[in-house]
């Protein structure tokens, strides 16, 4: 039996939903895209003469939830799938856009270089647990506006997982999307072997800025697929209460589900987010919070209730330093995620409100999405019944390490974890240096370094994305692209 965790009633998500609906039938959302604006009006939809704001109609909504797909997959860059997003199916990928790392060495926060992502694409690409890659972290040494596209080139040059990105710049997509067709060869493959997931996220309250109405309407004519990233902060810029924070999450995600499936039925969608609750001690919006994994862990309950797959940031930690309380919130975040079923959990590796990324930290939150993958899988009988003959075994030998049973079913029952944790004796931990967390977290990353092997992508393929990368810096001044020290 798969152990479930449950916050809401059927009865309050009908409740919650129903509200969100009449929210924006009513009092609508503000869609700075006069494109998208007009979309909407012919389907129907009134824009306010006082606010401005597009109201939407029953009929918008119920033909939104009617064409999105109830499940997609994505691929590697070999066209191997990697996930069936669907049901209770739980995958894990870190967190992404940090504008800062925790340097491993100095255990100080800084910007991030190229050198920290492909440190970074490296690992990830060996980490057991961990199915996608993301675009992790924000590299200062190239300019702003290629930053974007930078990532995803160097996520796709040096790790074979499927990427969940995003971009901030209109222009951005274009070069996100063309790399991806340099990996696929084709519209048609591409298309039909999704390689990335674009975030798109709502301004809270009820707002879609110009550069994201854009992003939705550009990944869903190609599509690809796209998780709404819908951002309420409880006590902010949304209710206090977590039920009424849902009632603006939800509101704020279906207008955006609206927008991809009249722009193109069928659009693969997830249903996600990252709200808050707001600390107004520290004016704060703790991710570790408890209350902000019970507003994710709920909507994830409406949108399966609507029959979406989804995704949640969580497995994260607002901590500023590899320690006792990002343990804490990590292993919480990601254990109600799995519990309730998210089907992509994004956060392994993040610190300090999503604003820092430490691979650290990652390695270690590899073996915590380890042990809630294993604890999902539940507690099923494996060749247990009768009992008699293994007792009888036991009693026999005075163990059974090397029985026909252990070894058939110890690699199943027993998740073995890695060298970031321990679980030696004191004497032999001593003995072996007494290694900390971090000490045995950095040897790690340093033995993963090691064993990485290039990606498999023909060269002509490495060549064609490095030169779309070259090309677009130059077009923003830049001589070219910063040294990848390989």
């Amino acid at each position: 039996m798969r152990p479930v965790v449950r916050f809401l009633s059927d009865e309050l998500i009908q409740r919650i939903i129903a509200e969100a609906r009449d929210v924006l039938c009513r009092l609508g959302v503000k869609i700075a895209h006069e494109g998208v604006v007009a979309m909407l009006s012919d389907h129907g939809a009134k824009v306010s003469a006082d606010s401005g704001r597009v109201l939407f109609t029953e009929d918008i909504l119920d033909k939104a939830l009617a064409a999105a797909p109830r499940s997609f997959k994505l691929y590697d860059v070999f066209g191997k799938e990697t996930h069936d997003l669907s049901g209770q199916n739980v995958y894990y990928t870190p967190g992404s856009t940090a504008i800062n790392v925790l340097d491993g060495a100095t255990n100080e926060i800084r910007r991030p270089t190229t050198g920290d992502y492909v440190t970074y694409a490296k690992v990830v690409g060996q980490l057991d647990h961990i199915a996608s890659q993301s675009t992790a972290m924000i590299p200062a040494d190239v300019h702003e506006k290629i930053s974007d596209s930078y990532r995803l080139y160097l996520s796709l040059l040096y790790c074979e997982k499927p990427v969940v990105t995003g971009a901030f710049t209109i222009e951005a997509f274009d070069v996100m999307k063309d790399l991806q067709l340099a990996v696929r060869g084709t519209e048609s493959a591409l298309r039909e072997e999704a390689l990335t997931i674009f975030s798109c996220a709502p301004t809270a309250p009820l707002k879609w800025s110009n550069v994201i109405a854009q992003n939705l309407t550009d990944c869903a004519r190609w599509s690809i697929p796209v998780e709404y990233v819908a951002m309420p902060l409880s006590g902010l810029v949304a209710p206090v209460t977590l039920v009424g924070t849902l009632v603006q999450h939800t509101a704020e995600t279906l207008s955006g589900l609206a927008i991809s499936q009249l722009t193109n039925p069928g659009t693969p969608v997830l249903y996600g987010g990252s709200p808050a609750v707001f600390d107004v001690r520290y004016e704060t919006t703790p991710m570790g919070a408890i209350e902000t994994e019970m507003i994710d862990c709920a909507y994830n309950e409406i949108g399966k209730h609507l029959g979406l797959p989804t995704q949640a940031y969580m497995a994260l930690s607002d901590a500023k330093q590899l320690d006792a309380q990002a343990g804490l919130e990590t292993a919480m975040g990601a254990t109600l995620a799995a519990l309730s079923g998210v089907n992509n959990i994004s956060g392994p590796g993040m610190l300090d409100f999503e604003s820092c990324f430490s691979t650290e930290k990652l390695v270690l939150d590899n073996e915590i999405c380890g042990m809630t993958l294993r604890m999902i899988r539940g507690i099923e009988p494996k060749e247990d019944f009768p009992a008699l003959p293994r007792f009888e075994e036991l009693l026999r030998d005075g163990h059974l390490l090397i029985s026909d049973h252990t070894r058939r079913h110890l690699p199943e029952e027993h998740l073995l974890t890695g060298p970031t944790i321990s679980r030696t004796n004191r004497t032999r931990w001593r003995e072996e240096g007494a290694a900390t967390l971090r000490q045995r977290a950095r040897s790690e990353i340093q033995r993963l370094l090691a064993s990485h092997e290039p990606s498999r992508l023909p060269d002509d393929v490495k060549q064609a994305m490095t030169k779309l990368m070259e090309k677009e810096a130059r077009r923003h001044g830049m001589d070219g692209l910063p040294s990848r020290d390989e």
